[in-house]
């Protein structure tokens, strides 16, 4: 059953009643007026005229988001499956947090036929060193999820990249680009997933971003197979 409230009115937000705050090249903030005296303000990485607030129903339907978020299963001959996980430094926090491989779509990967699968495949290249094979399955777990609606419409795609190999290939993160910093991998097997989500954070007690709950989620589920 789906209930509508009736006399719940929809906020309209236009370009011409949105004002700039501050302008950079990864962030910006927009000042939204939706009523005569009333405003919101977002913090986001898309200009003016790709902002999420003023685009349509059918624009949203069918936007591409900012960044995907890979969730990597290492599914080696003869081993036990294992998820895996980086520690990545975010600056925002301060600390090296427990992270899936992820990166921003750019302008290049836009112009592809399927532009999340081409960011993940380079993403997970660029972070962890594996050159996907014909072997290895990805799939769009979700196309687009907002992060922190109430103060961002930065959204990501999710991906689900299994690595089906018969042994266990080199990996590294010299690929770490711009402001990038890494501190090694964390591979995870079921018991040791299910351990950090009842913990709601890392070995160190730091806790994690939405989208590592989801690879935690995903992989202990056993959707992924």
């Amino acid at each position: 059953m789906i209930y509508t409230g009736e006399n719940m009115k929809k906020p309209i937000i236009t370009k011409n009643k949105v004002k700039t705050v501050y302008d950079s090249k990864f962030v910006k903030v927009f000042d939204l007026q939706y009523e005569e005296g009333k405003h919101y303000f977002t913090a986001t990485r898309r200009p003016l005229d790709e902002l999420t607030a003023i685009k349509s129903d059918d624009e949203i339907r069918n936007m591409v988001p900012d960044a995907v978020s890979c969730v990597v299963i290492l599914n080696i001959k003869g081993k036990e499956p294992v998820l895996c996980l980086t520690k990545e430094y975010r600056f925002p926090t301060g600390h090296f947090l427990l992270s899936v491989p992820a990166g921003l779509i750019d302008k290049a990967d836009k112009e592809k036929g399927n532009p999340v699968l081409t960011t993940a495949e380079r993403e997970i290249c660029e972070e962890t060193g594996l050159k996907l094979e014909p072997t290895d399955k990805m799939t769009i777990i979700s196309p687009l999820l907002f992060s922190t609606p109430g103060m961002t419409d930065e959204s990501n795609a999710v991906v689900q990249v299994v690595i089906n190999r018969d042994k266990l290939p080199k990996m590294s993160q010299d690929g770490a680009e711009g402001t990038e910093c890494f501190d090694g991998f964390i591979m995870m097997n079921k018991e040791e997933a299910i351990k950090t989500l009842k913990a709601g954070s890392d070995e160190n007690g730091i806790y994690f971003s939405t989208y590592t709950w989801i690879a935690l989620m995903t992989f202990v589920s056993g959707m992924w197979r």
